[in-house]
């Protein structure tokens, strides 16, 4: 693990005078900008990703920045958002967002891995349909006047077994829409996860693929999974069972898959996810998969229904909003997790911190000093960050937001009134 880089202490309390500013960018659904809009904050929606460097640029005096896929966080990025309190991925991946910077900052980051969970399991069992019928080569012919009627390779669903590698959110839900087809669905997970209707869990990768007709792949991107689906498991899999990955790009090697295809060894393959995609929509698209047959290739739409994004929208901007007015950080993917009840009649200071030792003596012997009484007090810490939340006496609640935020261990604090 990489050695978290601090920021120095900023010596003052994050301004929150005024509306809060919220850039969102890559098209995030109004719903977001609806509910934020709502609450006083000034937003800005942006229709495109932004470079490192103009995000660099863009992200002075903004406190919430909202971001898709196709956006990358770094460390450069973070340095010169002083006043940025938390990111909202709307999206499930985080592997855009340098998640350790992000801490180290005091920036908790928040997504959205419920939203669009049906609409992904739908996609790839309407995948596993259209390949085993073969229905994009049929319909290709039909729009180029030719009439081949044939069965062919052509089979139902009924019977077949289904491999999903990932048991999580999405591939729990595949599997219960896959049985009610008649499908036999096994999983693979490097976690140990409760099976759903009568789906069963297989102890290895290759005992997935020799017995799957369908293999669907619902990883994050990270080193472990890193090209996961190479030759040789490829060459593992049944002789004309079919791949379908709508889980990350890089989580299969390309050619190898379309070695695999051209060779009739795999039947067919559903791809909607490539190890390279484009900012935005444009023309000149290029993978070695194009033009193979019994092929679906999508530009990333797993989750793109409209249902889905405005969950999405609403699922991530209520995290936001929870997170800026009373410091919950339940769910936040690279920060300790705390959501303490609000006391009326306080303010509550929110505080991130270096993890030392002597933190909390320090803090305490501040709220003494100045005769504060504490209401409420939590403290959840992780390897790298302490999170601290106090309620205080509405009178002195300035004073030491402004002592806390003079420690050496400071990194980012804040008071709610």
């Amino acid at each position: 693990m990489s050695t978290p880089r601090f920021p120095p202490s900023p010596r003052r309390p994050v301004s929150t005078q005024g509306p809060l500013r919220v850039m969102l960018l890559e098209n995030i659904h109004a719903s977001a900008q609806e509910m934020l809009k709502a609450e006083g904050f000034e937003v800005e929606r942006l229709s495109a990703a932004l470079k490192p460097e103009e995000l660099a640029e863009r992200l002075k005096g903004v406190h919430l920045l909202g971001i898709r896929s196709k956006t990358t966080v770094p460390e450069e990025a973070l340095k010169y958002a002083d006043d940025l309190l938390a990111i909202g991925a709307f999206c499930i991946g985080t592997n855009q967002i340098d998640l350790l910077a992000s801490s180290v900052h005091g920036v908790p980051v928040f997504n959205a891995p419920f939203s669009n969970t049906r609409s992904v399991a739908e996609m790839v069992l309407a995948e596993v349909v259209v390949l085993t019928r073969q229905l994009f080569d049929r319909s290709r012919e039909v729009h180029a006047g030719q009439w081949r009627k044939v069965a062919t390779g052509s089979h139902e669903v009924r019977g077949k077994t289904l491999g999903i590698i990932g048991y999580g959110h999405i591939g729990s839900q595949l599997g219960v829409l896959a049985e009610s087809l008649g499908m036999r669905v096994l999983y693979y997970d490097v976690m140990t996860k409760l099976p759903l209707g009568n789906s069963r869990s297989v102890p290895t990768l290759n005992a997935l693929l020799a017995e799957s007709d369908f293999v669907t792949l619902h990883v994050p991107a990270m080193a472990s999974t890193h090209l996961m689906m190479g030759p040789e498991q490829l060459a593992a899999m049944k002789p004309g069972a079919c791949l379908i990955n709508a889980s990350r790009g890089t989580v299969v090697d390309i050619p190898a898959l379309a070695q695999a295809l051209r060779s009739k060894h795999l039947g067919g393959a559903a791809v909607d996810v490539y190890p390279e995609e484009p900012e935005g929509n444009s023309d000149g698209f290029v993978t070695e998969l194009q033009g193979l047959p019994n092929v679906v290739l999508t530009p990333h739409i797993g989750g793109s229904t409209e249902e889905a994004q405005a969950s999405i929208g609403k699922e991530v901007a209520t995290s936001l909003l929870k997170f800026v007015k009373g410091g919950a950080t339940t769910g936040a993917v690279n920060f300790p997790n705390v959501e303490a009840p609000i006391n009326p009649g306080t303010h509550r200071i929110i505080n991130v911190h270096r993890n030392t030792p002597g933190v909390l003596r320090d803090i305490n012997r501040i709220v003494s000093d100045l005769n504060a009484n504490i209401h409420a007090q939590v403290l959840s810490t992780d390897a790298n960050v302490g999170y601290l939340v106090m309620d205080l006496d509405q009178d002195v609640s300035r004073q030491v937001c402004e002592a806390i935020a003079g420690l050496e261990t400071d990194i980012k604090t804040r008071i709610v009134s």
